[in-house]
């Protein structure tokens, strides 16, 4: 009986792993038990940093428009609160920006938030 072996399977397998660690340095890139390893934590990170990227632009996106928020003389909550009220439809990606670009357009919608306050 002749001897089974598993030669094209395993060689396609090793390539496909190999093609996802196309640019990975030294070791991770050319070994497959380590490459292994490498593709598969890149893979789940693939995947959270997108989401984690979300919530930092979040992050920016208020502290930018609370500095400018300060400067008109409104807390950041406050100016949120009154463009609330005002039925304003900006999103926090818009206001900052508003704040950043335009500053009088941003002093504007200001002025809309503490006019909807008092």
């Amino acid at each position: 009986m002749a001897r089974v072996q598993n030669a094209v399977a395993r060689r396609r397998r090793k390539k496909r792993i190999f093609k996802r660690a196309k640019g990975f340095w030294g070791d991770r890139k050319n070994h497959i038990r380590l490459t292994k390893d490498a593709v598969l934590r890149a893979m789940s990170n693939s995947y959270q940093h997108p989401k984690m990227k979300k919530g930092d632009f979040r992050k920016l996106w208020i502290t930018r428009i609370g500095i400018a928020a300060k400067l008109n003389g409104l807390s950041y909550s406050k100016l949120i609160h009154g463009l609330q009220k005002s039925r304003c439809e900006l999103n926090r990606k818009m206001l900052a920006e508003l704040a950043v670009s335009d500053p009088a357009s941003f002093t504007a919608v200001a002025e809309r938030a503490k006019s909807a306050l008092a």
